[in-house]
């Protein structure tokens, strides 16, 4: 589509849709970003895009613009199904993702990982390896830095690596990774999606456009996600931490293997707990399938610390360890963060909900946690979902959820802030919420000890 001189509507003005809103002026489109918060509560990129000479709109969609405009383009955290954007589709209007748009300025072979847990710490960990093995390589996507943004990079990089959401792929046209992976599907987003087969349909996209000589790295011990395979048009690698695979890197033990090759070992790697192995071996698999030189990409691994908000050591006072995990959110990744703990947890858990089950995990919690601490609008579903196997008790914040973890903690044990939701009802985003934990821990350490 040639969107010289036509009007492009984006729906939602946040980091992603200013970046995009950028790119597409640079290119010679006309974008209108449309945004139902109010003025005041989007000012900073209201300036930004008054700065750039870009037409924008607050409080409210105007219908007219939508149905009118060339294309589409809903920001990742705007339903494609919103009354304006589905009288667009009823009126013929193309509908993209900003993912799809961006992908079509973009002039660097894309390694893009998807997934319900570990695509940012795999992503991170790839950008490591990569720029240690000397190539110029940008993080963008799903993070920090839109992809929008990425591609007005000059000269462009030698490789682009992308976090994608199922958000981000439902909206899709000819979008084609060089290198594409599936970490893992669980329940998320379901309020979205609607059920777990469309959310995993959705990841299933990263492959759709492939051809011959791209490459699909798939976890072979994930059902969901090995069922991939049969709609793959490229080359299919595997990793495991289950058994041996066929074209692949599996755990046998504590030993990396490519077939019944020794390759590396659990202590090559800095990152705690049984699925960071498996976020370890999905990077390494992608790394080999690329031709890059797995034992060069050792010598990174072993230097990559792990990635912030991700069971991220914050502090030890008086014999308690305090451990942020605000990327935890959705029951899985608590799951996955209790797993890495053979002590006793004091748990601090709660924010905006996903509709998940929260029942599914009283077990777990009950074997795993000693105590816990809830906090956010889903305080009073978890509290029912686990109240009657665990001993807990509502925080009015996050400060108040610190102090009374570490009344609640005994010498050697850990506190978890796992929340095992989104952070949205305290929080801008997940970022912030765990700034918040280990400000609130700083502090604790900075009184004085009775």
């Amino acid at each position: 589509m040639d969107l010289h001189g036509k009007t492009v509507a984006i729906a939602g003005l946040g980091r992603t849709a200013l970046a995009l809103a950028k790119l597409l002026q640079a290119k010679g489109a006309e974008p209108f970003v449309s945004e139902m918060r109010s003025l005041e509560d989007v000012a900073e990129e209201a300036s930004a895009l008054t700065a750039a000479g870009i037409p924008f709109e607050t409080g409210g969609h105007s219908e007219a613009m939508f149905t009118q405009a060339a294309l589409v383009v809903p920001s990742p955290g705007v339903s494609p199904r919103i009354p304006p954007i589905a009288a667009a589709v009823e009126a013929g209007v193309p509908v993209w993702s900003e993912l799809e748009a961006a992908f079509r300025y973009c002039q660097a072979p894309i390694v893009a990982v998807t997934g319900t847990n570990g695509k940012t710490t795999v992503t991170e960990l790839l950008r490591a390896l990569l720029a240690g093995l000397g190539h110029d390589v940008i993080l963008a996507g799903n993070n920090s830095r839109p992809f929008s943004d990425a591609v007005q990079q000059a000269p462009a990089p030698d490789y682009v690596v992308l976090e994608v959401s199922s958000y981000q792929l439902e909206g899709i046209v000819t979008f084609r990774p060089w290198m594409g992976a599936v970490l893992n599907v669980s329940p998320d987003h379901l309020a979205r999606h609607g059920a777990i087969e469309a959310y995993a349909a959705a990841k299933a996209r990263m492959f759709e456009n492939q051809r011959t000589g791209d490459v699909a790295v798939l976890n072979a011990g994930d059902p969901r996600t090995a069922a991939m395979a049969q709609h793959c048009p490229g080359a299919v690698w595997w990793f495991s931490t289950e058994g041996p695979v066929e074209n692949g890197l599996w755990l046998d033990g504590e030993t990396f293997r490519w077939g019944e090759t020794a390759v590396g070992d659990v202590r090559d790697t800095l990152l705690p707990g049984r699925h960071n192995l498996a976020n370890v071996l999905a990077a390494l698999t992608l790394i080999h399938a690329g031709g890059f030189p797995l034992e060069t990409a050792l010598e990174g691994l072993r230097a990559f610390p792990g990635v912030e908000h991700r069971m991220e050591y914050a502090a030890t006072l008086n014999g308690v360890d305090f451990y942020n995990d605000s990327k935890s959110t959705n029951i899985d990744s608590l799951r996955v963060a209790l797993a890495c703990f053979s002590r006793p947890v004091v748990l601090i858990a709660g924010g905006e909900g996903k509709g998940e089950p929260y029942e599914a995990m009283r077990g777990y919690v009950r074997d795993h946690a000693r105590y816990l601490i809830t906090l956010g609008e889903e305080a009073p579903r978890i509290e029912q979902a686990w109240g009657e196997v665990i001993p807990h008790e509502r925080a009015a914040d996050m400060q108040d959820a610190v102090q009374l973890a570490a009344v609640r903690a005994r010498p050697g044990e850990a506190v978890l802030l796992s929340p095992a939701c989104a952070s949205f009802d305290m929080f801008r985003n997940f970022e912030e919420r765990g700034q918040a934990f280990k400000e609130c821990v700083r502090q604790l350490q900075q009184e004085p000890r009775p």
